[in-house]
């Protein structure tokens, strides 16, 4: 069997990226690793053992092209109206609350909002197969 250990995205601005993730989901840099043409800077929360890690190329100031490819990440929260409301507070600018249907019933509540670099992140409610 194998396991997930982790997502890797790229990042410009290192200090802005673990604060966002921080404050946002609070995860912690678990590890940072330093190398002559990039920096790898692991994030972690007591939650669960998968990382995301955070790719600094050195000398890169300009964003990242996302592309088409990517679509987003999932994080679950216990109250998603309270975390909505502190993202708004924190200025993070959460897209509106959405209660997904499907035959009638709600199948999750979720927002959605990006990280400093553009990267798309969900938000979900916990409850149903979101635990």
């Amino acid at each position: 069997m194998a396991k997930f250990v982790h997502s890797m995205i790229r990042v410009v601005d290192e200090a802005r990226s673990v604060d966002f993730y921080d404050r946002a989901f609070g995860l912690k840099v678990a590890e940072r690793l330093d190398f002559d043409g990039f920096t790898l800077v692991y994030l972690s929360n007591p939650e669960n053992s998968f990382e995301l890690e955070l790719t600094v190329n050195k000398g890169t100031s300009e964003p990242y092209d996302l592309g088409k490819g990517y679509g987003h990440a999932a994080f679950v929260v216990d109250d998603v109206d309270a975390e909505h409301a502190r993202f708004e507070r924190e200025g993070f600018a959460p897209r509106k609350l959405v209660d997904f249907q499907h035959d009638g019933k709600t199948l999750a509540r979720f927002f959605f909002v990006r990280d400093p670099d553009g990267y798309e992140i969900e938000v979900i409610g916990k409850g149903g197969r979101f635990r």
